[in-house]
């Protein structure tokens, strides 16, 4: 019985239908269908109007990142700050990166006119003895596919100022690369395995919209250092004052004491004479008896 079941089963699949299946149901299926067809067209219209949007809007943040960059310019090794701030970036940085990251002077993330398209990383770097480059860039296309390629022109080093590639990281591990130089990601054309590139994820949706943020969180973090210096320096300093104030104590309780034990000293001293004094007389008056 069980296998005529079955059998009936799988000749209602093969011509299509549904063993519970009514006309009521198609025709409910059918409408819904119409009515997904309907809000995809919605969907893909709010897309492109999202898009256009979002272009409109990017022309108008130039200026004002024009301005924001002439600002950090002024302030001396401010990427650096920036970039050793953040939780995911500043465990990247080798020391011979922090020596390079001196000399940049400004971030740019640059959207492509159809922003669903790609975009592109740049830094910006004043004359310095590591590289000839005055910019470094790394650009993200996706085609109609959504099929990435990456374009990073290859870094010209100055002699003996090269770095060594990074080495892809084992699967199943939380991060997809592990650097021997931060700079190796400049390096770094395709993603394997169709791992995402969190570094740029990093750069472009959380430093480059404000880095103010992350700067005034290592400025904050080396005033508490130095506050915390300081107290300590103080808490050692009082304990120094309390010690000579000690000493001081100490010296003037010897003091009084020998003070106290020459004064006694004198006290006996003139007791003594004043016993020998008493004697001499008695012995005067005694004698003036005899003679008369």
């Amino acid at each position: 019985m069980a296998g005529a079941d079955k059998k009936k089963k799988a000749k209602v699949a093969e011509e299509g239908g549904s063993p519970t299946a009514s006309p009521e149901i198609d025709q409910s299926i059918s409408m819904l269908q119409e009515i997904q067809d309907e809000l995809e067209k919605i969907n893909v219209k709010a897309n492109d109007e999202v898009l256009v949007l979002e272009q409109n809007f990017n022309e108008l943040r130039k200026p004002v990142l024009a301005r924001r960059n002439e600002v950090i310019g002024s302030i001396r090794e401010f990427w650096l700050s920036a970039f050793l701030s953040h939780p995911i970036l500043g465990d990247i940085l080798t020391e011979e990166d922090q020596k390079i990251l001196k000399h940049m002077v400004s971030l740019e993330v640059e959207e492509a006119k159809d922003v669903k398209s790609g975009y592109t990383i740049i830094f910006n770097f004043s004359p310095n003895p590591y590289f000839e480059d005055e910019k470094l860039t790394k650009t993200y296309c996706f085609n109609e596919e959504g099929k990435l390629s990456i374009m990073c022109p290859p870094i010209k080093w100055k002699e003996g100022k090269g770095i060594t590639n990074g080495n892809s990281h084992d699967k199943g591990t939380k991060r997809p690369y592990t650097f021997e130089s931060f700079f190796t990601w400049f390096s770094e054309a395709v993603q394997s395995d169709g791992q995402v590139d969190e570094i740029a994820g990093f750069i472009r949706d959380d430093l480059w919209p404000n880095p103010l943020r992350h700067f005034q969180d290592e400025v904050d973090a080396m005033g508490l250092y130095g506050e915390a210096e300081g107290e300590g320096d103080k808490e050692f300093g009082g304990g120094n004052e309390g010690a000579e104030e000690d000493e001081d104590e100490d010296e003037e309780m010897v003091e009084d004491n020998d003070d106290k034990e020459y004064h006694e000293e004198d006290g006996d001293d003139e007791e003594e004479e004043d016993i020998g004094e008493d004697e001499d007389d008695g012995g005067a008056d005694a004698d003036a008896d005899e003679d008369e």
